[in-house]
């Protein structure tokens, strides 16, 4: 099938700028976007036409307060006016920063945060979000005064007085902030050359002259739902029809309605979408679904695992959805958004290999019914101009393709850096091999290896882990355990996570204190731990281990070392007093977990409490990555 142009559906148009223009003049009634409230009905549509009128209406606005250069937080829900209000800030050479609105019982504590970091003189927002955020935030915290704009309450006519302009593609568009997890948030600074070329990229990985329509449920201030799909929709002209992203984890049969009803072909998200779709969507509401049309399935964010491909093409092929669909993808931020995927009609590329050798950083390829057999799925190879090599951190020098090293990348997509942040960005976006001559290289942070150009991701550098779709890192985990029985030795144990049946599993290791090594109850240890985890973080713990004191793995200056702490729990080499493991039919279940250690009368309500806040959670996922 021929492939469509990007070149040749926009005239060679190149800025999203210059774009609107040409959609208003050519396609001035065609729809742009359509929301559906609750993920079902309708709720409003944007043309071309009135989506021009609207963003100029915007500028117009930010041009009479000569907010020309300067940067702008755009504080909206998932909707049509925060695609109004972002293109607005592109006509007017404003710098847009798309940020997550705090809930009501929400601090704004980040918010505050890019306020002092961006050091923005202007909000704009919905009425109803200056009414009720508006008064929680410290203004005082901020180094200029701000300028509200309520973009709902200005009149279309003002789209007369924007005066046009054309930015150049080295100028920033917009800041896609980091999540702060483990410190300030960071501002990366995206261009309208890395916008152009990341789409080009996204063009010739995804796009055909078959593609008709766009589904997304992603947040738009998230650079997967802006960038991959809102903004990519705009750039070839097809119409996309979007809900929040509430709406689908409340009920995740509303994304295959979407795309079932729309006839959708391009629509994605992470690995744990994949999971609760299959999870989730009953026999009979799949009877209802035609999902033929969907050809283009994208996984980022998170690696998509081969025990979900084989579920979702189980459960989903008898409604047309094919494994060949599925295109795993590899991105982040500080590249745009996108730099690897597979070649369309291929299906996904699956690696085994031996666990053990993968923790010392060898690729040992092995078959799926062998000892220690771990899954990797290919995140596809570059595309356009982008380059990847895998590096070993130790000697700076490449890896070959048995080697697990740390990715590097270089290209056109690759960002200018942090805002207000040279060190940082020296330090991430300025990295060289031993040869001089071969960089600059942005690191990524995350390990993985090459094969035959197939990308391969197989953890990361960060300490981070992820369950069920949430990001969590080790010490609050670590903290949370040792507060919760006396029996664990304080600053002497290590949370890390191992793979069983596909899915990561946390495990808890702790030395003993002296006192108490001679006189452990296990059984009221793993009730303390498993509760506080559970209570605070919503995670399950698939084993706790009891360590003899001084003997968990140390650097010499004292700090825990969890990736040889893991790789002995994996080789049985830990010096254990005491252990246990979830049963492996219900380590995944938190019910197991109330049922086992709570009143039965009181098991249910506390579980649907646990529900609800990981549901929150999940959406925070997405507000703040």
């Amino acid at each position: 099938m021929e492939r469509m142009s990007l070149s040749e559906s926009t005239l060679n148009v190149e800025t999203l700028v210059d774009l609107l223009q040409y959609r208003a003049e050519y396609q001035p009634h065609q729809t742009a976007y359509t929301f559906l409230k609750d993920g079902e009905v309708e709720a409003g549509s944007l043309t071309y036409l009135m989506l021009a009128q609207q963003a100029q209406a915007i500028a117009a606005s930010l041009q009479a307060l000569n907010a020309t250069g300067q940067y702008a937080i755009l504080l909206y829900p998932s909707g049509l006016e925060f695609i109004s209000a972002f293109l607005g800030c592109l006509l007017a050479g404003v710098i847009a920063i798309p940020v997550s609105p705090p809930r009501r019982i929400e601090k704004t504590l980040k918010l505050e945060s890019i306020l002092r970091d961006s050091q923005a003189t202007f909000v704009l927002t919905t009425t109803d979000y200056i009414k009720t955020i508006k008064p929680r935030l410290k203004i005082q915290t901020c180094s200029t005064q701000l300028h509200w704009i309520v973009t709902d309450r200005l009149d279309v006519a003002q789209a007369k007085q924007w005066q046009p302009q054309t930015p150049r593609l080295d100028d920033i568009a917009f800041l896609q902030y980091t999540s702060g997890s483990t410190g300030i948030p960071k501002g990366v600074m995206v261009t309208h050359d890395n916008l152009l070329q990341n789409h080009r990229a996204l063009e010739q990985c995804c796009l055909h002259s078959d593609i008709l329509t766009f589904v997304n449920w992603l947040p738009l201030f998230h650079d997967m739902g802006l960038i991959g799909n809102v903004l990519l929709a705009f750039r070839v002209g097809k119409p996309c029809v979007f809900m929040h992203p509430v709406s689908f984890i409340q009920k995740p049969v509303r994304w295959l309605q979407a795309i079932s009803h729309y006839k959708g072909v391009l629509s994605g998200g992470p690995n744990f979408a994949f999971d609760l779709i299959c999870d989730y969507v009953a026999p009979e509401q799949r009877a209802n679904l035609d999902l033929s049309e969907w050809r283009v399935a994208f996984c980022g964010a998170e690696p998509i695992r081969a025990s979900t491909l084989a579920r979702i093409t189980t459960l989903f092929e008898p409604c047309g959805l094919h494994q060949a669909a599925f295109s795993p993808s590899y991105g982040l931020a500080e590249a745009t958004v996108f730099l690897t995927g597979g070649d369309r009609f291929s299906p996904p590329v699956i690696r085994y290999v031996d666990e053990l050798a993968l923790e010392k950083n060898k690729v040992v390829l092995t078959h799926q019914n062998d000892s220690h057999s771990r899954a990797v799925v290919g995140c596809g190879h570059p595309w356009l101009d982008s380059r990847i090599v895998i590096v070993n951190t130790e000697t700076i020098t490449r890896c070959s393709e048995m080697e697990v090293g740390e990715v590097w990348v270089s290209g056109t997509t690759v960002t200018k850096g942090y805002l207000h942040k040279e060190e940082e960005t020296t330090q991430t976006f300025c990295a060289y091999l031993s040869n001089p001559s071969e960089g600059p290289f942005l690191r990524t942070g995350d390990l993985g290896f090459l094969q035959d150009g197939e990308l391969f991701i197989t953890g990361r550098l960060k300490e981070i882990m992820i369950f069920g779709g949430l990001n969590r890192y080790p010490q609050p985990l670590e903290q949370t355990a040792e507060k919760s029985h006396s029996a664990l030795r304080p600053n002497c144990g290590a949370a890390f996570s191992i793979n069983i049946d596909g899915l990561e599993r946390l495990v808890i290791a702790y030395e003993a204190e002296r006192s108490q090594r001679r006189s452990l109850d296990m059984d009221d240890i793993v009730q303390s731990v498993c509760w506080a985890i559970a209570r605070d973080h919503y995670v399950n713990v698939y084993a706790i281990l009891l360590l003899k004191p001084g003997t968990l793995p140390k650097t010499s200056s004292g700090k825990i070392q969890r990736r040889a702490c893991r790789t002995a729990f994996i080789e049985g080499s830990l010096t254990v007093l005491a252990e246990w493991r979830a049963p492996l039919d219900q380590k995944g279940d938190l019910r197991w977990l109330l049922r086992r250690y709570l009143n039965p009368l009181t098991h249910t309500k506390r579980y649907w409490a646990i529900m609800r806040a990981r549901t929150r959670r999940l959406y925070d996922r997405f507000l703040r990555t």
